[in-house]
């Protein structure tokens, strides 16, 4: 018999239990809330996909506190690259998708609209850019202004709908929006004109039988998609790889235009692009060229999988010390996992402190200038950031106005970009170090925005 003390804790238990054996039936039914959907993994989503949301530039962080007349400049060097096309040519060259299936132009950098959709901004660009302001906060709020009348900004998203036969698929949609965000520099590194004992990795222009392939112009299905190769016996096959290279198949054919030590050759290569200095007057700086078509493989991420690093202590300098410390032929094999080869081209040298040119063709802009996938962004198209701090880069997050204006064998995605720093010790700390989150904001003229579902992917 229950005595009348126990009895209260009887009921509480027996509605314990009466509550999770509803909880788990609303649960395993599913008609719960998606605030339960952290329970299931991904493999219950299909794979990620671009969207988007509309927001306002009050939505931005940072967005009053940021000095744009850098991000300006930068931005009416990519409108000189709009001149170049005509009014019904894609602002991005990939953009030939043509709507999804709920009528929006999302695909392949559909942000980008139509060249003439960048007509009218610049041309007002170049008329702020003209008059003469009696205060510099007259010039920064007529800056901010231009920006606000002729662009709306987008958050960028990746959204994972869920399998129909998968346990999320009365959840809803999951959206990311965390980006990750990387760092490039302009590196300077030591050279010579012949090969000597240290300087003996050749620093190839692009070979002439170097056959570049975009897909997209035999399968709409592929657009987006390149690849690289050569002919044989009237068959395209794969260029050589790293290895082979190293090993001297282009030895006879390919006249370098400098040589370089092995691991300097490896990490201008990763940069893309840099200065070779001869002697103390005598310097060029190198661009990027070509690539040999193969996939880009991080050696900091083999370096983890093999057990000889932890990921957080991978950065450029930990990388580069590592091949430095180990034998000669296991720092060749390591070097040799990533098969990408960049080729490059000697080019001017740029003024006012501005970079080497990036994929857009126009000089980078230290801090100012970011690379992205082509696939998902324009290049000339604004880009608001708001990234988690970074070493070396100043106090706090780092919330500024930048362009898109480059892109890299290893910027896959929307959600990702790589920020030039510039050139010099501080820039290479900077970028070295640089492997954070954060969110990612494109900003769309308004002509193009009137032809997107104004909600977004909410």
């Amino acid at each position: 018999m229950t005595s009348a003390k126990a009895r209260p804790l009887l009921l509480l238990f027996l509605s314990a239990v009466f509550l999770a054996a509803l909880s788990a039936a609303l649960v395993f039914g599913g008609f719960l809330s998606p605030h339960y959907q952290r329970v299931f993994s991904t493999s219950d989503y299909g794979p990620p996909v671009f969207d988007y949301r509309l927001v306002e530039f009050s939505d931005l962080p940072g967005w009053m506190q940021d000095d744009l007349e850098p991000a300006f400049s930068a931005f009416l060097l990519s409108c000189d690259k709009f001149d170049e096309k005509d009014d019904d040519d894609p602002a991005n060259s990939y953009e030939n998708f043509g709507p999804d299936a709920e009528g929006r132009r999302i695909g392949a950098a559909g942000l980008g609209g139509l060249v003439a959709d960048w007509r009218e901004p610049c041309a007002r660009a170049r008329a702020i850019k003209g008059p003469f302001f009696t205060t510099s906060g007259a010039a920064r709020g007529s800056i901010r202004s231009f920006f606000e009348f002729y662009f709306r900004p987008m958050q960028i998203l990746q959204r994972r709908d869920p399998l129909p036969d998968g346990q999320a698929r009365r959840l809803g949609s999951a959206f990311d929006a965390d980006a990750v965000f990387t760092g490039y520099f302009e590196p300077a590194y030591r050279a010579s004109r012949s090969p000597t004992a240290q300087y003996r990795s050749p620093v190839y222009p692009r070979p002439d039988d170097l056959v570049e392939v975009d897909l997209g112009a035999f399968r709409r299905d592929l657009n987006g998609e390149r690849i690289a190769g050569r002919i044989e016996q009237g068959r395209l096959v794969p260029y050589w790889d790293r290895r082979a290279i190293n090993n001297g198949t282009l030895r006879e054919t390919v006249e370098p235009l400098a040589w370089m030590s092995e691991d300097d050759l490896f990490f201008l290569q990763i940069q893309g692009s840099g200065q070779v200095l001869f002697g103390p007057d005598d310097a060029v700086r190198m661009g990027y060229a070509a690539q040999n078509g193969h996939a880009y493989t991080a050696i900091g991420r083999t370096l983890v999988e093999r057990g000889l690093m932890q990921l957080e202590d991978v950065t450029m300098q930990s990388i580069r010390e590592w091949l430095t410390n180990v034998d000669p032929a296991r720092a060749k094999e390591l070097r040799e996992q990533n098969a990408s080869y960049v080729f490059f081209r000697a080019l001017e040298e740029p003024t006012d402190g501005l970079g080497p040119p990036g994929a857009q063709g126009v000089a980078l802009t230290p801090g100012r200038s970011i690379a992205i996938d082509m696939r998902f962004h324009t290049l000339g198209a604004p880009v608001w950031v708001d990234i988690d701090p970074v070493a070396g880069a100043g106090e706090g997050r780092i919330q500024k106005l930048m362009v898109a204006q480059d892109t890299g064998g290893a910027i896959k995605g929307p959600l990702r970009g790589d920020v030039f720093w510039g050139a010099g010790d501080a820039a290479a700390d900077i970028a070295g170090k640089m492997n954070v989150t954060g969110g990612i904001y494109i900003l769309v003229p308004i002509s193009v925005v009137a032809q997107f579902d104004s909600e977004g992917a909410s």
